[in-house]
């Protein structure tokens, strides 16, 4: 039976391993979780949801919500098991995130020609195919062998992850459910501020104590941006950003600034608060969040963390298929290429997992028209400027759009192609 190697559990490793798994190939899974956890994992647990708990919006007019629909057309199970284990979140994708990783583990163990490896990868040899897919929190002796191997080092930004409190301890007399502008269900807790109140809480966050970043420097990628790095910014930052009020109203009235905290599990016990990404210190996470109206005695089950995520130079360093140029035999797939979230992360896993089928086969190498979200992000990863290269999201910016089309008539065109891209795999 032909094998491929697979390092790393995460959303891109199982999407990878499934494909794989699905067509009869022998998959060697290596994970060093649990014998060795990282700074933010909290289980060996497959796909293990380390950030949000949210797959982003549903709507096809939304990029991330092309990009799931694209995946679903290809036979995703990191989505199919979200659907399994959806809580309510409006219009987003939203998922009990231990449900949802005790699942995936569940189906890929199940499969006869998996096999696990419970240990630490440090080097890779020239004589198999691999699929490195270790993720922004890739341990230090991997991304040494990588900066060996590239010639260059490795870079890295900063990520955070927002607290959880559960539902019994918010002050519901003061907090109310509301979905913005009323779409989909009032599945988000809202909690409003008076002008005093947000006045109040700036002034203690942005003067808060912050963990000590060890010997990194401070490069945060915007989409995860702390809520004391944003609120330093400007103090109505936050009422522009993470906290506005627009389409929050309660009882006739607009408050000043509204945190709004998303369902974490199945049951709605357990709430994340929605961009509150942070670098606080415990302490001063449970002082100041306690000033939020509603959460003076919330009971948090975890707080936020910050942590490095390590990415590779694509432009420099990968072909066009997502291979290492100077060891084609090893496939990048995951946030250590240069994709930027969860269901990008799952794309390229499952398109790395694709091409590794084909390339131990010896058939072509394929990868999804520019005119798909897909196509277009992994790209834009190997065909960007390398000066200065940063980690994308999915967004309509980056695809082709030669007719300007609107984006209803894009994302039309998008999942055309996408059938006739799998339609080629299956010949």
């Amino acid at each position: 039976m032909k094998k491929i190697k697979i390092i790393g559990a995460g959303l891109a490793g199982v999407e990878a391993a499934f494909y794989l798994l699905k067509k009869g190939i022998e998959v060697e899974l290596y994970e060093m979780r649990p014998n060795k956890m990282t700074e933010a994992h909290h289980s060996g647990y497959f796909a293990e949801l380390v950030c949000s708990n949210s797959l982003k919006s549903n709507r096809l007019d939304n990029a991330c919500g092309l990009l799931k629909e694209e995946l679903r057309h290809l036979g995703s199970i990191c989505l199919d098991i979200a659907n399994q284990t959806a809580v309510p979140g409006g219009e987003s994708l939203n998922v009990d995130r231990a449900s949802f990783c005790k699942k995936i583990t569940a189906k890929i163990t199940s499969f006869p020609n998996f096999r696990l490896v419970n240990q630490e990868v440090t080097t890779l040899e020239d004589d198999a195919i691999y699929i490195l897919a270790t993720g922004p929190l890739t341990s230090e002796t991997m991304s040494q062998y990588l900066a060996n191997v590239i010639g260059s080092p490795n870079l890295y930004f900063y990520d955070a992850s927002s607290p959880i409190v559960t539902k019994d301890s918010i002050d519901f007399s003061v907090a109310y459910f509301k979905s913005r502008y009323d779409k989909g269900e009032a599945s988000y807790i809202n909690c409003p501020f008076s002008k005093e109140e947000y006045e109040l809480f700036v002034r203690e966050l942005i003067n808060a104590k912050c963990a000590m970043l060890h010997d990194f420097d401070k490069n945060y990628f915007f989409g995860c941006m702390p809520i004391e790095v944003m609120a330093k910014k400007g103090f109505d930052s936050l009422r522009y950003g993470p906290l506005k009020p627009k389409g929050l109203e309660h009882d006739g009235l607009r408050p000043y600034a509204v945190v709004q905290l998303r369902q974490d599990n199945a049951v709605a016990s357990l709430y994340n608060l929605v961009g509150f990404q942070t670098n606080l210190t415990y302490s001063e996470q449970k002082r100041v969040f306690r000033l939020i109206p509603g959460l003076s005695k919330a009971e948090f089950v975890r707080y936020g963390l910050m942590h490095r995520n390590t990415f590779l130079n694509g432009p420099l360093v990968l072909d066009e298929f997502s291979r290492l140029k100077n060891k084609p035999n090893i496939f990048i797939a995951g946030q250590l290429s240069g994709v930027e979230g969860y269901v990008e992360s799952m794309m390229s896993g499952l398109i790395s997992g694709i091409n590794a089928y084909r390339m131990v086969n010896g058939l072509a190498l394929l990868m999804p028209p520019l005119v798909t979200m897909s196509g277009a992000l992994l790209n834009y990863i190997t065909h960007a400027t390398s000066q200065r290269f940063t980690p994308m999201n999915a967004n309509y910016g980056i695809l082709l759009n030669e007719n300007r089309l609107n984006k209803v008539r894009l994302a039309e065109q998008s999942l055309k192609a996408i059938d006739e891209y799998l339609k080629e795999l299956e010949k």
